[in-house]
């Protein structure tokens, strides 16, 4: 399939700018043909003003709409292929099984949030019918409900190219709720965002709806992101990335005259606790699941273990000895692009007074507590084949380091079934239930089920809002805003609100969830 090289500006093929930027082959380090345009203000502001006028359109839509547009953009990007897979495995160096797996994961979750548009529950419908009779004063008719909350900004992340990116599950979500999308392609992979936006495209005109429901612009430069952001038709924001990008952007919108949110899953060391018992027991197998776990994907997971902790003790030695050769025997893997290869290099290259265990194209290394806490840089992220392992000198001394850590994606403890029976273990899954949106038992963090019950956020600085998800059907309450209806007549109510429940929903009436007709509890 041919490339442009041109934004996809509300179905139309765009690119004013004469400052143009190449895809690299992450294999090669060579440039990818065509150039791609830096968005110019005015492009930027064609998009939105384009989501704008759609949002009139598509909020107006019922599920069964919003549906059939899902399902079309997932048959559109199983339509493109082989060639897909060919170019996302150019720009990424990703192995084709695992972008094969990626699409499949992109597609069905479409379709879950087709099916999740089509029921239709998510509007959170709430009935207080009104109470004239009661004392000392009566009751008005109150009815609230979610609707969408307008244009979606959304960013294409570096590690997943269809997942979480152009049709990934920010995307999703937002279209799901009726709001129109405008994409800011990720610039390492210019070429496969352009296939999955020609197949968005088609799917937005085969359902017959406002060519402005969808948008994709590229660029490299941080400006153009902080232009997506401020422009005043912008309503909300999607970014998985960086820590120091994603609070950029948090910051941009926060300082707007009309402040909007920003949904950015950041920065997360997801730690691994593992407890004397299972160590002893079972060391050298969840010496070889950690490695499996750090490694995949050559590190380049948000969930990636990048420290795991444990109590000085011989077994712990012999536990560090054995991951440090497992580490070792790692081979070397491509890099998702030239720049995270370098802050890869530059992040392992600058810690100080470690013990290293491997210094391979996996590496590993250890400290003691003390030491982690008293160094900002141990405490950073290190995005790719790393992991730390940190050294408490009592059993005391778990509780007291997972009270120090910041807030994170997930924590992962490893105990045998007397460990778990200790108030020293209850105490720390306390406190890791503080300080991670999710907790995982004897298993490993990377990987995330998109299903309903999925928490992909936690506290600050794993995301900048902790009481949403990115990932799972859950993740579209990002894009919505509740409204309550007071005192309206059946006939002007919205469908989801009215006294039939023509819908079908399953709704909260006086308190109680039901399916039925108001007045039929």
């Amino acid at each position: 399939m041919s490339l442009s090289g041109l934004h996809r500006i509300a179905g139309q093929a765009r690119a004013a700018a004469a400052t143009r930027f190449h895809g690299i082959d992450a294999a090669t380090q060579t440039p990818l043909e065509p150039a791609y345009p830096e968005a110019t203000s005015e492009e930027i502001h064609s998009a939105l003003c384009e989501a704008a006028d759609a949002f009139e359109v598509l909020a107006a839509t019922d599920g069964q709409a919003r549906t059939t547009l899902l399902e079309a953009i997932a048959r559109e990007i199983e339509i493109l292929g082989d060639a897909l897979l060919a170019r996302a495995h150019a720009e990424t160096g990703l192995p084709l099984a695992r972008l094969t797996g990626e699409r499949g994961r992109t597609c069905a979750q479409l379709r879950l949030f087709a099916q999740v548009a089509r029921e239709g529950s998510w509007v959170d419908a709430r009935i207080d019918p009104a109470l004239p009779q009661r004392q000392p004063l009566p009751r008005p008719d109150l009815r609230r409900m979610l609707q969408p909350i307008g244009p979606v900004v959304v960013f294409g992340a570096s590690n997943f190219p269809l997942a979480f990116s152009v049709a990934g599950g920010d995307t999703a979500s937002a279209l799901a709720t009726g709001n129109p999308v405008v994409v800011k392609a990720h610039p390492a992979h210019p070429g496969t965002s352009e296939l999955v936006a020609d197949a968005v495209d088609r799917a937005v005109a085969a359902c017959g709806l406002p060519a402005g429901t969808f948008s994709l612009l590229h660029g490299r430069e941080p400006r153009t992101g902080l232009a997506l952001v401020r422009h005043p038709e912008t309503c909300a924001v999607g970014f998985t990335g960086s820590h120091a990008a994603g609070r950029a952007l948090f910051d941009a919108a926060a300082t707007r005259p009309r402040p909007i949110p920003v949904f950015a899953e950041m920065s997360s060391l997801n730690p691994v606790f593992v407890l004397d018992g299972a160590l002893t027991s079972r060391g050298p197998a969840i010496a070889e699941g950690l490695k499996q776990s750090f490694t995949l994907g050559v590190g380049q997971f948000c969930t990636k273990p990048g420290i795991v902790v444990g109590v000085a003790s011989p077994a712990w030695d012999a536990f560090a000895a054995r991951l440090g050769e497992l580490a070792r025997a790692v081979p070397a893997g491509v890099m998702l692009h030239a720049g995270i290869a370098r802050a890869f290099a530059e992040a392992t290259a600058d810690l100080r007074d470690v013990e290293w265990l491997s210094q391979g194209p996996a590496a590993a290394a250890r400290v003691t507590a003390a030491r982690f806490l008293e160094d900002a840089a141990l405490q950073r992220e290190i995005f790719g084949p790393f992991t730390l392992l940190v050294t408490v000198p009592n059993a005391a001394g778990l509780t007291s380091f997972a009270r120090a850590l910041d807030g994170q994606l997930t924590a992962t403890v490893h105990g045998d079934p007397d460990d778990l029976r200790t108030p020293t273990t209850s105490d720390l899954l306390r406190l890791l239930g503080q300080r991670a949106g999710r907790i995982v038992l004897n298993g490993f963090p990377t990987g995330v089920e998109v299903s309903p019950a999925m928490q992909h956020g936690g506290p600050y600085p794993s995301t900048t809002d902790t009481r949403f998800t990115s990932v799972g059907t859950a993740a579209l309450a990002r894009f919505v805003r509740p409204v309550c209806f007071q005192d309206f007549p059946d006939s002007l109510r919205p469908p989801a609100l009215q006294d039939a429940n023509p819908l079908g929903l399953l709704r909260l009436v006086n308190g109680a969830p039901t399916r039925a007709a108001v007045g039929d509890n």
